[in-house]
């Protein structure tokens, strides 16, 4: 397989959503050869643009039920009344899209664990045509139940950069992939206006890809023993 299908392939997989790790496995390469390509083709749209902060937001969504189990200060206007199911809360999905030029937008997405391990995954940037893009957000917010919410580029920063900043406090570095799209959001000097963890305390839910004994000992030394939640696999 030649160094150019490789790449659209993996620029395929990113569009769908897949993480480095899914890439891989799917393309049947190693880890490494996924995140080398990822950044690559991210630094390469990145590079077709200035500042991509300077660019007009075009379109900002968070899907429905982000809210559940935060608190959030002096803003009603992030009003989200949507009420998940139990356990299916904590994960919160936030995409920006920004102008690219010649009817093109430039896409970033963030998935974010608003609870403990802050962003987890990043999508992007992926520029695109104003019709992929409304398909690519019905792709991105697929897996919930209700239709995402338009958002304002404050509420997505706080969430974002605010989820960053609370992982760092207990230990955690967002995905490697986060500097490559951070620029999407824009400046933000905080602190943020919602108050992360569940119900104000961090708990962590064990991911496919996470390594959970190395989390929960990371939490016992950054909060304490019995300062924190968690749900592991067995």
């Amino acid at each position: 397989m030649d160094d150019e299908h490789l790449t659209m392939q993996v620029r395929a997989l990113r569009t769908k959503g897949l993480n480095p790790k899914q890439v891989a496995r799917t393309l049947g390469i190693s880890p490494v050869t996924a995140a080398r390509i990822i950044r690559a083709t991210a630094a390469a749209d990145a590079a077709r643009f200035t500042d991509p902060a300077e660019r007009e937001l075009r379109q900002c969504w968070v899907n429905a039920g982000w809210s559940a189990g935060l608190t959030v200060d002096d803003h009603p206007e992030w009003c989200d009344d949507y009420e998940p199911e139990p356990g299916c809360s904590g994960l919160v999905s936030v995409l920006i899209a920004r102008d690219a030029g010649r009817s093109r937008l430039s896409v970033c997405g963030y998935l974010v664990d608003v609870y403990c391990l802050g962003v987890k995954n990043v999508v992007g940037p992926l520029v695109m045509s104003a019709r992929q893009s409304d398909e690519f957000t019905c792709q991105f917010f697929g897996a919930y139940p209700e239709p995402p919410l338009a958002a304002t580029l404050a509420l997505a920063q706080d969430l974002v950069c605010g989820a960053v900043e609370y992982a760092r406090s207990l230990g955690f570095e967002p995905a490697a992939e986060f500097d490559d799209v951070k620029g999407h959001l824009g400046s933000w000097c905080g602190p943020s206006a919602i108050k992360f963890g569940r119900d104000g305390r961090p708990f962590f839910v064990e991911g496919p890809y996470d390594n959970g004994n190395h989390i929960v000992r990371q939490l016992e030394r950054s909060v304490g023993r019995d300062r924190f939640e968690y749900m592991v696999a067995v």
